[in-house]
């Protein structure tokens, strides 16, 4: 079966590759297996491999409905398949995921792993809660996090407990 995805699904693709066709009207499964064909006919698909419909994906942009057949678990003959690609873009709107995202979605959505939590020693600090909440503030916003340091502030000052507002700083 052929799953649906959105545009941002297919922006947080940029370590793949695959073909997308623009407006795939009608039953998918019947894109896939004609896909499948005409690609087998073409001398594309090698040994006996051929796109799955679980793998296939369907997305809706620009008034049209597209899909995306990606090449991971595919044996393909890249060259052949560049000039079919050519050759029949005006009949299946071909292009490559590599250039459909940036040119028609803006960009691929790097995902930027979270910055580090800083640590700091407790002990030779004065036992003072907001001499402790004014060293922790200062390591997260000097970390980039300045929003988890205002979280932190405005948690201890309403939490009324001085082990809990030491839990909220560690």
């Amino acid at each position: 079966m052929v799953k649906s995805i959105t545009t941002n699904d297919l922006r947080r693709m940029e370590d793949q590759e695959g073909l997308i066709f623009q407006g795939c009207g009608g039953d998918p499964q019947e894109w896939v297996d004609g896909i499948n064909d005409l690609l087998t006919e073409a001398g594309i698909l090698l040994n006996g491999s051929t796109f799955k419909a679980e793998n296939v994906s369907i997305f809706q942009h620009g008034g049209l409905t597209n899909m995306l057949f990606p090449f991971e678990g595919v044996e393909l003959a890249v060259g052949k398949l560049a000039t079919w690609r050519i050759q029949t873009h005006g009949q299946f709107g071909g292009t490559w995921l590599s250039d459909y995202v940036p040119n028609r979605l803006g960009g691929f959505l790097s995902e930027q792993p979270a910055p580090a939590k800083p640590s700091m020693q407790l002990l030779g600090h004065d036992g003072n809660i907001f001499s402790i909440m004014g060293r922790a503030s200062g390591l997260l916003r000097a970390a980039g996090l300045r929003e988890q340091a205002a979280e932190m502030i405005d948690r201890v000052a309403s939490c009324g407990d001085y082990y809990q507002a030491l839990n909220i700083i560690s």
